[in-house]
């Protein structure tokens, strides 16, 4: 079907007024082609970016909350917040249970590796489920 559509952008590009709005779509689409058809043989590479936009979607959102942060204190605060959420869901951690969980152990920790516990990547999954039960 690709090759078709190919075929079919490459027989009607030439006789497509190039600066209206379907000759620049053709044009785009046959100068990118190769990026256009590289899902078909690589399988990790999806049809489109959506997962990744929807990943940075609450930090587009969040810019406009950061205007309002008060202070460059409070703007670094909302920063390692945002970090620590995200760690959190990359590494299969429900946020809201996760930061509980963190919170709870937080006045807690004295050395640098109590600290680094508490951190999604190094945090012990056992320990996490059995103070957080579903």
């Amino acid at each position: 079907m690709l090759e078709e559509f190919k075929g079919w952008l490459e027989a009607r590009v030439g006789s497509t007024p190039p600066k209206g709005l379907l000759g620049t779509a053709m044009n785009y689409t046959l100068k990118q082609w190769k990026r256009l058809v590289v899902y078909v043989d690589d399988p990790n590479v999806g049809l489109d970016n959506n997962p990744a936009e929807n990943a940075i979607r609450p930090f587009a959102v969040g810019r406009k909350n950061w205007l309002f942060a008060g202070s460059p204190a409070g703007a670094k605060a909302s920063a390692a917040l945002y970090s620590l959420v995200e760690t959190a869901k990359a590494n299969g951690l429900e946020p809201y249970r996760y930061l509980r969980f963190v919170f709870d152990r937080l006045p807690y920790a004295a050395t640098p590796e109590d600290y680094r516990k508490l951190t999604p990547l190094y945090l012990d999954k056992n320990e996490f489920e059995a103070a957080n039960p579903v």
